[in-house]
């Protein structure tokens, strides 16, 4: 914005707002909308031909959903309209009470949408399995694919999957050539569209196909099954119609399995659009507020069920949209194109509809989720959903999936590994997991193990321990050592067997290891001595698991990095490098200098590390709020003792005054000028250290790398710095 536009006056200002705002719609949202029309057009198409209902319900929801859910949406790059996801509920819905019934379920369907999102538990729908709802998804797409088969080869989909999978024989025997062609020339270049060149990608494939497929139905000898459209798109405007006496419960639960699939679809797409920009995060309660609206608008004039839809969603964001004004343009355009070019669509073979319902259908089926399932061992989960999917009904499969991942969340959150074994003379009973009263049977039977007088250490990495398994565990202890036997106990896990018989048992957050090694230092007025317990606590926790590493450095080290920094007390360099005993060389002195002028225990320690140790590389780590660059930045006399020392940062400061380009980085990431001296000063050692001979050697002949690091304390985040610039871990150059 020009510098007029800020001293404007209110009125100007929101003048040129506004023209900012139409030229971001022309320049962006206006394209946008078009593409996505043209991939939405077939496509609700194709559903409403697949659910069984008038073809126009098809376009009708795809008009509100994209101008109703358009305009009030929490996801503001979405679009919505008929998804693939209800096509088999929908179906089996108009099989079971009639369109107009079914139109009734769906404005059901919408006030309880509007229920959900005025309730606030928008992102409790988010609690389903991810499994189950790729499974889900692929059950949908193997029945759509098992529907259309039929629809391609010149007949008629069954009602049932098993009915389509035993007739498919004899569907073979009597296919239609002419349909069979058209369905494959639309296969064809949906899946080969992805190998031409970008610059022809910019056309929807989804559209190529169809119109390549109805062009190719012009010219064969024999005539292909067309669309029928009766009337336009007013005409097909149908009031619903209330169920019959008898069926209440059953279109009771047909509403509550599409308000879900419709919800738990929609946000799951918003939360997938908001992986793919930068914009505004989706509000769930908003959307689910807009998405039950336009379902109660739909089913009122006729149309099928609206969801957020990820392949219009996705290309909506891929051609550029900024704003929500594209989905609603292309609810626009699919109304004006309905309307006045119905004719058209009676154009299209059913066949085509069906080669891109069955390219659809199957890319449902993710081979990744798949993959995923089979790594995370949910495998099983999956399979079970998409024959419950398959073969039963989608809400069977999926309340079938849901209780299958259940209980196998059950059965990991409460399995415990235990074992019993006798290590060099001593026995090592080992307790992993969740210790409960479901653990008792194998419990008892790995301590039955342990002779009576033995010397065991009982390690418990326990995060879960009950009273029932606390009192076995305590029980056996005494046996043992009634006969003369001893009992340690080594616990990692955030659960205790001291506490365990003192209150009901309760889930640790993994801090309860650090608050009892950390205790001791944070200060009670107790007069405790807090090397002496932290050491009692070490012995308790993890000397056993250390022990086994250090033993194999007792004669000698070989550390990897020879590390300089801070004498600060909050630094602690391997909790921040994620390192070990052995791995580093550490050097700490006051602000992590490397005097030019020559020291004799930084000199000392650096050219042992390098022509001795062999270090691998050389790091300098500052951080924020150090008092020693505090004391050079601020002038003030640091008393006799540290003046001299401070005198070797002076160069880093004078290099910080004269603007240094680390200087000018850290400015830019937000760190005020104090940690600004730091970084810089990190940065000035590393040139010191580069014109250092050995350093020079080192280099050269083994590629000893040099490198530098800022520990930002308030924000346990660790940077990279280097002579010029900073660079976040993790993240790539130039950030």
């Amino acid at each position: 914005m020009s510098l007029d536009n800020d001293h404007a006056p209110p009125a100007a200002a929101a003048a040129a707002g506004s023209s900012s705002w139409r030229k971001s719609v022309l320049r962006h949202d206006l394209p946008a909308s078009i593409v996505v029309f043209l991939v939405a057009l077939p496509l609700s198409l194709g559903i409403a031909v697949a659910s069984g209902a008038p073809v126009a319900a098809g376009l009708v929801a795809a008009v509100i959903g994209g101008i109703v859910v358009g305009l009030m949406g929490g996801s503001v790059l979405q679009v919505s309209g008929p998804a693939a996801g209800l096509t088999v509920v929908v179906a089996e819905s108009i099989d079971r009470f009639g369109w107009r019934v079914t139109c009734f379920i769906v404005v059901g369907a919408g006030l309880l949408q509007i229920v959900f999102g005025l309730s606030r538990i928008a992102r409790a729908a988010l609690a389903v399995a991810p499994v189950v709802v790729h499974a889900m998804l692929a059950g949908i797409g193997i029945t759509i694919a098992l529907q259309q088969v039929h629809v391609l080869l010149g007949g008629s989909s069954h009602s049932s999957a098993w009915a389509n999978i035993t007739q498919l024989p004899s569907q073979l025997m009597s296919l239609h050539g002419g349909d069979v062609l058209v369905g494959g020339v639309v296969i064809a270049i949906m899946l080969g569209w992805k190998y031409v060149p970008a610059r022809i990608r910019v056309v929807p494939g989804p559209l190529v196909a169809v119109v390549a497929g109805t062009l190719v139905s012009f010219v064969l000898p024999g005539g292909v099954e067309r669309i029928v459209l009766s009337g336009s798109l007013l005409d097909a405007l149908s009031l619903p119609q209330l169920p019959e006496g008898g069926t209440w419960s059953a279109v009771a639960l047909t509403i509550l399995t599409i308000a879900l699939i419709a919800s738990v679809e929609s946000l799951l797409s918003a939360v997938a659009i908001d992986k793919m920009h930068t914009g505004p995060r989706a509000d769930f309660d908003r959307e689910l507020l807009a998405q039950g609206t336009a379902n109660v608008v739909s089913g009122l004039a006729g149309g099928l069920p609206v969801t957020g839809v990820i392949v219009r969603s996705a290309t909506n964001v891929q051609a550029g949209a900024r704003s929500r004004a594209s989905a609603v343009l292309h609810g626009v355009w699919i109304l004006l194109f309905a309307v006045a070019l119905a004719g058209l669509v009676q154009q299209i073979p059913k066949a085509a509809l069906a080669g891109l319902l069955i390219v659809i259908g199957i890319q449902l089926v993710k081979l990744a989720h798949i993959r995923l399932a089979r790594r995370t061992g949910d495998l099983l989960v999956y399979l079970a959903t998409v024959l419950g999917v398959v073969f039963l009904n989608l809400l069977e499969g999926v309340a079938l999936g849901l209780g299958l991942a259940f209980a196998l969340l059950l059965w990991r959150v409460v399995r415990v590994q235990i074992s019993a074994v006798e290590v060099a003379g001593r026995w090592l009973v080992s307790i992993d997991g969740s210790c409960t009263f479901l653990a008792l049977p194998k419990l008892s039977a790995e301590l039955a193990k342990v002779p009576d007088g033995a010397e065991v250490t009982v390690e418990m990495t326990v995060d879960f321990l009950d009273h029932a398994a606390f009192e076995a565990i305590e029980s056996w202890q005494h046996q043992v050592e009634s006969n003369g036997g001893r009992v340690d106990f080594v616990e990692i896990g955030s659960a205790r067997m001291a506490d365990a018989g003192a209150a009901p048992p309760a889930r640790g957050f993994g801090r309860a290891v650090w608050d009892e090694i950390l205790g001791p230092w944070r200060g009670d007025g107790s007069g405790r001595d807090p090397v002496a317990e932290g050491v009692a606590a070490f012995h308790r926790t993890h000397a056993h698991v250390v022990r086994p590493h250090l033993d194999e450095l007792r004669d000698r080290q070989d550390p990897d990095s020879f590390f300089l920094t801070c004498a600060d007390s909050r630094i602690v360099p391997n909790v921040i490098t994620n390192s070990g005993p052995g791995d580093l060389f550490t050097v700490r002195n006051v602000g992590n200098l490397v005097p030019e002028s020559g020291d004799a225990s930084v000199e000392a320690a650096l050219v042992f590390a390098l022509d001795t140790l062999g270090v691998r590389s050389i790091v300098v780590c500052g951080h924020s709020s150090c008092g020693a660059m505090k004391a050079v930045y601020g002038g003030d006399d640091p008393g006799p003792a540290l003046a001299p020392w401070l005198a070797h940062a002076e160069p880093s400061l004078e290099r910080f005054r004269a603007g240094h380009p680390v200087a000018a980085a850290a400015a830019a990431a937000g760190y005020d000028e104090l940690d600004q001296l730091s970084m810089v000063n990190v940065a000035v050692q590393l040139e010191v250290l580069h014109r250092h001979p050995a350093v020079r050697r080192a280099v050269a002949e083994r590629g000893v790398a040099v490198s530098g690091l800022f520990f930002d304390i308030a924000g346990a985040r660790v940077v990279e710095v280097t002579v010029d610039g900073l660079r976040h871990i993790g993240e790539p150059a130039g950030v």
